[in-house]
């Protein structure tokens, strides 16, 4: 089967009721999407299939039809997304662990909303656990890159 990840295509032998995030991870090697929970509850594993996020840990490959884009797809290191910027920015990162599906989550957010409320926040960002409890810094961070996409930085 054929996949497109970070606008590149792989030719990937899986079996098609493989979880995505073990096809990213394992076969096309992107190893920005975490394992967390396995059941789509935590969020760490949050990518995007045609610009909406999905949980990667339960989404079969084989049910996958348009571009997937990780964390890894982005940004690059001499031009960050502004919510990569916003993150570091706000010194969102603790552990780090959640924070690839955060950020996709966040993303996402701001594909539909420029300027989102407390509650669009709340709303998107609900699916998704930090250990560390960094969601003051979360949120500020989703509205600094708001500001920032909106400047067009």
């Amino acid at each position: 089967m054929r996949l497109t990840v970070d606008g590149q295509s792989f030719d990937i032998d899986a079996d098609p009721d493989m979880p995505l995030l073990w096809a990213l991870r394992d076969l096309v090697g992107k190893t920005g999407p975490k394992f967390g929970c396995g059941i789509a509850a935590c969020g760490a594993c949050t990518v995007h299939v045609d610009g909406q996020p999905v949980r990667s840990c339960s989404l079969p490959v084989g049910q996958v039809s348009g571009a997937v884009t990780t964390i890894e797809g982005i940004g690059t290191a001499d031009r960050l997304h502004p919510v990569q910027q916003a993150w570091l920015e706000e010194q969102v990162a603790q552990c780090g662990y959640c924070q690839a599906g955060q950020i996709m989550s966040a993303v996402a957010l701001l594909d539909e909303v420029a300027d989102p409320s407390d509650a669009d926040i709340d709303n998107a960002m609900g699916g998704n656990l930090c250990r560390c409890g960094t969601y003051p810094k979360i949120r500020s961070a989703i509205r600094k890159a708001a500001a920032l996409k909106t400047a067009g930085l």
